[in-house]
């Protein structure tokens, strides 16, 4: 058995967590909107067309806030054709994906499906096809009181009240040769720039997200950043940040290393925090920019398990089936962004439904994958803040992510709801981690729950046939006693230790 002796002091203070950390993202691709989110046909579909068994679950998943629509999607989006009488809007090629797109789920309906489930909506804008002066026409229509053109046209089509979107993505992924009107660095920022300071203009409130480098492995990564923050600093509050790790694991030592893919997560992050500092002082600006990680999951390439059809309607697109070990990655990248709450303010893991996605559906149920309890249990108790943790326990060589250590961790704590919470993931593959946690300092405390994620096998997996295989439970054998802590973790595991203040 492997030991770990980890140490905490309250006084050192805590960093505020931003709700919005838990965050979604919802892309026009495959079967995300149509027969995901949007089914008018299912049993549980609602007046709207809504499936409630979906939206039931995303409750359940703890989603704070939805980018939308996109994605590689945004960036030849034409927001006018998705508004009116859903009878009148026209059927389009989708070339991003290359799929048909009807606009029967269209900006209105984003809007009201976030009002249902009580999300933040995040709406992105097109600077790919379009710039500045589609941006100024979509912001009048989502938040401009009724009186002029487009909030008259708007209240025409049953909203009156604007939406009030208070998140703006400028883009999506400009560096990206793959992106529809893909530029240089200098070329985005000239438009970024320019359709921000116009936005600001109408709205000073408003927080807006200039487009980061789309990943590490672009060869631009940094440079793009840097570039694209000094023409855009004075409107930008956010500057995205977007990550995947791919699973190709074939033996135990594959899964080993891949176990601590969120490494990179970590260096990404501490890079362009670097990045955006150095600007900061370059421009000799007082304002800070915070980082948006509004794309991050595991993938698997090629994805899913149905071939890609060009130019059909919702077809089944990147439908990843995700397993045990994809949910520990997924729960250490979590941890993650929560480590850096001091300048990770947003986080959208991608994405929503079926596509990537921690919920599945079929024209009959609805079901959660692997990836769905820790994302939902960090949502539901890791709230408040996050005090620092240290951890002294064993290590062991990840490969490509460096050293690692065999015990992930952090801590919580809810003040308003009067909570301390333990999140940890044991990498080891074939021994129990017994941990140890001094919580003197935090009085009054008692076990309130210790659930654990596990199962037999790394590569197990939750189907339609069998939705509950890996799933977290309440077992676990977390105690206090005279102000100490003590558990023992299984391995491969994430758990979930909850101590409630008396």
């Amino acid at each position: 058995m492997k030991k770990t002796v980890l140490h905490a002091d309250r006084y050192f203070g805590g960093t505020p967590i931003d709700k919005r950390i838990f965050g979604s993202f919802a892309e026009h691709m495959g079967r995300l909107v149509y027969g995901g989110m949007y089914q008018p046909s299912h049993a549980t579909a609602d007046e709207n067309g809504f499936r409630g068994d979906v939206i039931d679950l995303v409750k359940e998943q703890g989603v704070t806030a939805l980018r939308y629509p996109g994605g590689n999607f945004v960036s030849a989006y034409r927001w006018e054709d998705t508004v009116g009488d859903p009878a009148t809007r026209p059927v389009r090629t989708e070339p991003a994906w290359k799929n048909i797109e009807t606009n029967q789920f269209g900006l209105n309906e984003f809007m009201t499906w976030c009002r249902k489930t009580g999300i933040e909506p995040i709406m992105a804008i097109n600077l790919g096809t379009r710039g500045t002066d589609a941006a100024r026409d979509l912001l009048e229509y989502c938040n401009m009181p009724v009186g002029t053109k487009f909030s008259d046209w708007r209240a025409s089509h049953g909203f009156k009240d604007p939406h009030n979107v208070r998140m703006w993505c400028l883009g999506n992924e400009m560096d990206g040769v793959w992106q529809i009107g893909h530029r240089s660095a200098f070329e985005y920022g000239s438009s970024a720039v320019q359709a921000g300071r116009l936005m600001k203009r109408i709205d000073p409130t408003l927080q807006l997200v200039v487009c980061g480098s789309a990943g590490m492995v672009v060869p631009t990564f940094a440079a793009w950043d840097a570039e694209v923050l000094e023409q855009t600093y004075d409107v930008a509050d956010f500057i995205s940040v977007h990550t995947y790790f791919d699973n190709r694991n074939k033996t135990p030592q594959d899964s080993a290393v891949f176990l601590s893919a969120s490494n990179n997560l970590d260096k990404q992050i501490n890079a362009i925090i670097a990045t955006c500092d150095y600007v900061k002082a370059k421009l000799r600006k007082k304002t800070t920019v915070n980082l948006s990680v509004d794309e991050w999951n595991v993938v698997y390439r090629p994805h899913g398990k149905v071939p890609d059809v060009d130019w059909t309607f919702a077809p089944h697109q990147i439908e990843d089936v995700y397993n045990l070990e994809d949910a520990l990655v997924v729960a250490s990248s979590l941890m993650t962004l929560m480590r850096h709450a001091d300048r990770v303010k947003i986080a959208c893991q991608a994405q929503l439904v079926n596509v990537i996605a921690p919920i599945m559906t079929s024209d009959d149920k609805a079901w959660r994958q692997t990836i769905f309890y820790p994302f939902a249990e960090m949502s539901r108790w890791g709230r408040g803040e996050i005090l620092p943790l240290v951890s002294d326990g064993e290590t062991y060589e990840a490969g490509v992510y460096g050293t690692s250590p065999l015990l992930d961790a952090i801590l919580t704590e809810d003040k308003e709801n009067g909570t301390l919470t333990l999140f940890a993931v044991n990498r080891s593959l074939d021994e129990e981690n017994e941990i140890t946690l001094d919580l003197r300092q935090f009085e009054g405390c008692r076990v309130k729950l210790h659930s654990v994620l596990n199962s037999e096998g790394l590569r197990d997996t939750n189907t339609e046939e069998n939705p509950d295989k890996v799933r977290s439970e309440a077992r676990g054998d977390a105690k206090l006693e005279g102000g100490i802590l003590t558990a023992h973790l299984e391995k491969h595991s994430f758990n979930t230790i909850v101590l409630a203040k008396n």
